[in-house]
C-alpha cells in the first residue's frame, strides 16, 4: 500500500476552483509552489482539497520537524484555547512563556546563565538579535555572510544576499549590513585541497576587517551554521571556529541563525553544537512550535538584559498557544529521540544520493548535516554550470507523482529535503523512490528538448 496517491492531474477540480479565487484576492508576489490546497495533514502526509495525498520533503520549510498535526501537540494547544487565546504578554504575563524561556535557556550550549525572548517569526528574532546586539556593544555595524538569507524585513532583507526574488527593487537597505566571505566547498576555485581552501576562506575572512569594515565598530556576526536558502552549505569546523574566535578577539557578538536548522533537523537540537563554539545568542524558530508562529532569540543574561523595559516585545509576541506548541515539541523532540531518529535518517538519504550520483551524471554535489540533506543539479560535471531548469522540472515531476518538494540555492538548482522526522522508514523510502522516478523523467523532458 503506498502513502502517496495522486490520482487527478494538478490542479484537481476543487484547486483549480480556489485558484481563481485566489487569483482575484491574493497579490502575485506571494508565491506558491504546488498548484493545490491543502484539507488535511498528519505525520509526513499531506491530502489536497481534491483528495490526493502527497509524502511531505518539505515541511512547510522546515517548520514541521515533529510532523503535522503532532497529537501532544494538537492537545496542547486545544488546552491553551479552553484557558485563554491572549493577554498580550506585556500587559498580563502567563506561565507558559516562562516554562519556554526556562527550558530553552537550558538546552542552549554554554554554561553561562541565560535569557529568553519570545517573538512572532524568524525575521524577528534576527531584528532583535541586532537590536540586542547593538544596545549591549554599542557598535553599528551587522555583517552576514554571501548567499545567507535571514528574512524579508528591511533590516533581515538588507542581512540576505539573493537579489531575486528577496530584494530586486524594494530598496534602499539598512545602512551599516555587510556581507562576508562563506565557504561554498564544491564550487572552491583552482585546484585547493579542502584543508587549503578552508585556510584560504579563513583568511578572507579576516582581509574583510581591513578592506570593508573596522572589527571595533562591529556589533555581530550572524551565520547560519548550515545555510538554508542557499542550499545547504556546510562549512567546515575549522571556519566557524575561526569566525568566533575572531569575534572574541574583537568585542563582537556571534550570533547562530538556527531558524531552519534547529531542533534536531541536524540531529542535535542546535547546528551550531557540531562546530564546538558556544555563541552568544541563538535564533530560532520554524520548527520551534510545529507550526504555530513563534520565534525567539536565546543569549546570555548580560547581553539580553542591555536593554531597557519597553525596548522589546510585540503585540503577540511569545503568545501563549505558541508557547504551549513549543513546550509539546520540545517533549517530543526528547521522547521520541528525534536527534537519533534525524541522524539516521540523515546517513540515509546522503546514502542513497551518493548513488545517484553515479548514475546521473547532471547530480553534481550531495551535502548535508543530520536530515538536512540536499544535491546540487548541474549541466556538466566539470564545469559545474548550474541547471536551473532540469531542477525546476524535477520538483514538478515529483509533485505529480505525490512528493512535495522544495529547490534552493543561489543559482535556484539544489534540490533540499526537510522531511518531518517523524516520517516513517516506508514514507521515506516511497519519498524517495518517487524522487529518483522525478528525476529520471526530468532528465528524459531535458533530452527530448534537446534532440529537438
Amino acid at each position: 500500500m503506498t502513502n502517496a496517491n495522486v490520482y487527478s492531474s494538478l490542479p484537481g477540480p476543487l484547486s483549480k476552483e480556489l485558484l481563481e479565487r485566489r487569483e482575484k484576492a491574493v497579490p502575485r508576489g506571494v508565491s506558491n509552489g504546488i498548484p493545490a490546497f491543502a484539507k488535511e495533514a498528519k505525520g509526513a502526509l499531506v491530502t489536497d482539497v481534491d483528495g490526493n495525498t502527497y509524502i511531505d520533503f518539505a515541511g512547510a520549510i522546515g517548520t514541521l520537524n515533529v510532523g503535522h498535526n503532532h497529537p501532544k501537540v494538537v492537545a496542547a494547544v486545544k488546552e491553551q484555547l479552553e484557558r485563554f487565546i491572549h493577554t498580550g504578554f506585556n500587559v498580563m504575563m502567563y506561565e507558559p512563556y516562562i516554562e519556554l524561556a526556562e527550558k530553552l535557556a537550558a538546552l542552549a550550549p554554554g554554561n553561562a546563565e541565560k535569557k529568553v525572548i519570545l517573538l512572532n517569526s524568524g525575521a524577528e528574532a534576527v531584528e532583535n538579535a541586532v537590536k540586542i546586539a547593538r544596545k549591549y556593544t554599542k557598535r553599528p555595524a551587522i555583517i552576514s555572510f554571501t548567499r545567507g538569507f535571514h528574512g524579508r524585513t528591511l533590516m533581515t532583507m538588507s542581512m540576505t544576499s539573493k537579489v531575486k526574488p528577496y530584494k530586486y527593487e524594494f530598496g534602499p537597505f539598512a545602512s551599516e549590513v555587510y556581507k562576508a566571505p562563506y565557504p561554498y566547498a564544491y564550487r572552491k576555485p583552482g585546484n585547493l585541497t579542502d584543508e587549503e581552501y578552508e585556510d584560504y576562506m579563513i583568511q578572507e575572512f579576516r582581509n574583510f576587517f581591513q578592506n570593508d569594515v573596522a572589527a571595533e565598530t562591529v556589533a555581530a556576526v550572524v551565520m547560519e551554521p548550515v545555510q538554508g536558502e542557499d542550499g545547504f552549505i556546510v562549512p567546515g569546523k575549522k571556519f566557524v571556529k575561526a569566525v568566533y574566535d575572531f569575534c572574541q578577539e574583537n568585542g563582537i557578538l556571534f550570533v547562530s541563525d538556527e531558524i531552519q536548522a534547529g531542533f534536531s533537523r541536524t540531529g542535535r537540537y542546535f547546528a551550531i553544537e557540531h562546530f564546538d563554539v558556544v555563541p552568544d545568542l541563538i535564533t530560532i524558530s520554524k520548527s520551534l512550535a510545529a507550526g504555530v508562529p513563534l520565534s525567539g532569540v536565546i543569549g546570555r543574561s548580560d547581553i539580553m538584559d542591555a536593554a531597557n523595559p519597553g525596548e522589546l516585545g510585540g503585540t503577540y509576541a511569545g503568545s501563549p498557544l505558541g508557547c504551549a506548541a513549543a513546550l509539546a515539541v520540545l517533549d517530543i523532540i526528547e521522547s521520541e529521540k528525534l536527534n537519533e531518529r534525524a541522524e539516521k535518517i540523515g546517513r540515509h538519504v546522503l546514502d542513497t544520493f551518493r548513488s545517484w550520483q553515479k548514475e546521473f551524471t547532471f547530480i553534481g554535489d550531495v551535502r548535508g548535516l543530520g536530515a538536512m540533506c540536499a544535491f546540487e543539479v548541474v549541466k556538466d560535471k566539470t564545469t559545474k554550470e548550474p541547471d536551473k531548469a532540469l531542477t525546476k522540472r524535477i520538483v514538478k515531476e515529483a509533485n505529480k507523482r505525490g512528493l512535495l518538494l522544495l529547490d534552493a540555492g543561489i543559482f535556484g538548482n539544489v534540490i533540499r529535503i526537510l522531511m518531518p522526522i517523524v516520517i516513517t522508514d516506508d514514507q521515506l523510502q516511497e519519498g524517495l523512490d518517487i524522487l529518483k522516478q522525478s528525476i529520471a523523467a526530468a532528465a528524459s523532458v531535458e533530452e527530448e528538448v534537446t534532440l529537438l
